[in-house]
């Protein structure tokens, strides 16, 4: 197989199926080069999301195989696979992996190099260890929930991005490549245990000095940056679409005055909170006089901190995305592009998501596992059949 763009070019990562945070994880290190084959079941598991398995982007760019973990002899496999890897993700309850066989100890004991990543909510140990939850009940367990929303209204959940996504499947992707780096100094493995209740937490950190500090102690949503402030929050405009305004700092809401036409110190007095209401009510009637497009061509160019809020249908075709070519277009599915960007060794989408099965006996015989045993397993049903085999991988 030819090798991938990518500072993780050469990386072998087996990922257990799972939803959420570890199949972004996966995601973000087959951008960013490494080989990811996906460990699943036969058929798609019930999630309550069915969709086709193009639309599936947190899958793209990898492998995938479907192993019956039930039957020893897929256990059997699956830790082939993973004694010839170097990064192991899984986001099953504790125990679940050391039942199949394939917890840490095993692994490590056969691959002593294995990064071995665990995904939950609220890590391996402790109380509520074993108990099901979402990113919704850990994001609240964490104190960042609490922290979300308007004056005088319950905490407004912020999709699954808090828990799931930035507390999940970022942090474990951070500890991975921490492991790995650490890796080539020591010449050992190790386990990461992920927790999003952590991750969560994590993020934060900024405002937990905030709160000691005295500097973000009143009511959920009338602080500065949880829409308390009128400087920065979202404004209806007169189309009924919606502009962001951010203008925190002096100089940037002074150049905001400027080109609304108001005032040079209409807005300067607002370090004082109590002055907050009667600034909010002018500078809803203000946004409400022209419409979204209007106000963009406004304050184009300017540091006045003026954007539109944008639909997921708009995103692409914002002059500022287009020229960076933010969102590309992959299998007909337009979706975000790889992030971040390295100057010397690029990422890439190197395939759309592939079908339960797909890629994944080629990248098996790369790894090392004969085609024998390969096809044995198949015509005896411990793996499914593969599908047609992924062109320019």
């Amino acid at each position: 197989m030819a090798l991938r763009q990518g500072p993780l070019a050469g990386v072998r990562v087996v990922e257990f199926a799972g939803i959420g945070p570890g199949p972004l994880c996966g995601m973000l290190l087959a951008d960013m080069g490494a080989d990811v084959l996906l460990v699943e079941r036969a058929e798609a598991p019930d999630i309550g999301l069915p969709r086709p398995r193009r639309f599936e982007l947190a899958h793209r760019g990898k492998r995938s195989i479907a192993i019956d973990l039930k039957q020893a002899e897929g256990q059997g496999i699956a830790a082939d696979l993973t004694a010839a890897s170097d990064v192991l993700i899984e986001g099953f309850r504790p125990g679940t992996m050391e039942r199949l066989g394939l917890g840490p100890e095993a692994c490590l004991a056969r691959r002593p190099t294995l990064v071995y990543g665990r995904m939950t909510g609220y890590g391996q140990t402790g109380p509520l260890s074993r108990v099901a939850g979402h990113d919704l009940n850990y994001i609240a367990l964490a104190g960042a929930l609490h922290a979300m929303g308007r004056a005088e209204q319950p905490p407004t959940p912020p999709l699954n991005l808090v828990g799931d996504y930035a507390g999940g499947a970022m942090s474990l992707a951070f500890g991975i490549a921490c492991a790995l780096a650490e890796c080539g100094r020591s010449g050992r493995g190790q386990v990461i245990d992920a927790s999003m209740v952590e991750g969560a937490a994590l993020l934060m950190t900024p405002f937990f000095g905030l709160y000691a500090a005295g500097m973000h102690d009143a009511p959920r949503g009338c602080n500065l940056l949880d829409s308390g402030a009128p400087f920065y929050d979202v404004y209806c405009c007169a189309d009924g679409e919606y502009i962001a305004f951010a203008a925190i700092e002096r100089k940037f809401r002074a150049t905001f005055a400027e080109r609304a036409g108001l005032a040079p110190d209409a807005l300067a007095a607002l370090d004082d909170p109590s002055n907050w209401p009667a600034a909010r009510r002018m500078l809803v009637t203000l946004f409400a006089s022209r419409t979204q497009p209007a106000w963009c061509a406004l304050f184009e160019g300017s540091d006045a901190c003026v954007t539109p809020v944008l639909s997921h249908g708009q995103t692409a075709a914002h002059p500022h995305n287009a020229a960076r070519g933010s969102f590309v277009r992959t299998d007909g599915v337009v979706q975000p592009a790889p992030a971040p960007r390295l100057s010397r060794t690029p990422a890439a989408i190197h395939c759309p998501p592939p079908a339960i099965g797909e890629g994944g006996y080629a990248m098996a015989l790369a790894w090392g596992v004969a085609s024998e045993q390969l096809d044995r397993l198949q015509q005896a049903g411990v793996i499914a059949a593969s599908p047609a085999t992924q062109e320019n991988l």
